[in-house]
């Protein structure tokens, strides 16, 4: 018979084996990380993958569930919120241009109501679609350097965003009516 601590030994020596492995994954995955940060995503995942209960089912392939945990806790970690710092001209005249997609013009006095509305719908979308907009058309990345931090496809970042800008445009059809 098959001890219950035998599968939390392969798991501890996996981790005691591979966890410079893992602190170089983390590392590849995200350039601008510290070496606390890459250890507190392993060590978040280990404490997760020991906490599973004992009649789960057993993992099978180790490595692969570990390193799947790993690049799943690191997309976790990049969605959070970057806190950016602009100043209100700047801020607004992202706004601006950015409502100049929605109201097929290129002059720069919108109506602080078109303004307001856009901002509201946008802050509405589900955080998927929110945050593809406000990461290309306000903080001016691009749909490969994205892509290359949160493993996401361009070609599905851009499908949703074309998605989101659809639901905005029905949004501000609605409130017109």
């Amino acid at each position: 018979m098959v001890s219950e601590k035998e599968p939390n030994n392969n798991l501890n020596s996996f981790f005691k084996e591979e966890y410079h492995s893992l602190k170089r994954y983390v590392h590849s995955k995200i350039d601008h990380t510290s070496e606390s940060d890459a250890e507190d995503i392993i060590q978040d995942v280990a404490l997760r993958i020991f906490s599973r209960p004992t009649d789960a089912l057993p993992i099978s392939n180790i490595g692969g569930f570990v390193y799947s945990a790993i690049r799943n806790k690191i997309i976790d970690v990049m969605r959070v919120k970057k806190e950016r710092i602009y100043d209100e001209k700047a801020v607004e005249d992202l706004w601006t241009d950015f409502a100049e997609l929605f109201y097929d013009s290129s002059e720069n006095n919108y109506p602080e109501h078109l303004k307001d509305s856009l901002k509201t719908a946008v802050m509405n979308l589900k955080p998927v679609y929110r945050d593809i907009v406000l990461a290309v058309d306000f903080e001016g990345y691009t749909y490969r350097e994205i892509s290359e931090e949160t493993g996401i496809s361009p070609g599905t970042l851009m499908s949703r965003r074309h998605r989101a800008m659809s639901l905005l445009l029905k949004s501000l059809e609605t409130k017109d009516n």
